[in-house]
């Protein structure tokens, strides 16, 4: 699918996010990458085989502050 040099990561690495943005849609809140994941703002992802990656949002210093 890609034809990036050097070639996109697939779908299935654990570097899948680096990939190219294909089609971004920020009033939508999505975009489609190379290797044909969807990634949503909320950092959620669609993977081209139907699995779906919940949100992944690093904890800010502030949400960390207000669990301790």
């Amino acid at each position: 699918m890609c034809q990036h040099q050097p070639p996109c990561p697939t779908a299935d690495s654990p570097d899948r996010e680096a990939a190219r943005v294909v089609a971004h849609h920020p009033e939508q809140g999505w975009s489609l990458l190379c290797n044909g994941v969807l990634l949503f703002e909320d950092t959620g992802e669609l993977l081209p085989d139907g699995q779906v990656i919940a949100p992944h949002r690093p904890l800010t210093a502030a949400r960390i502050a207000r669990a301790a």
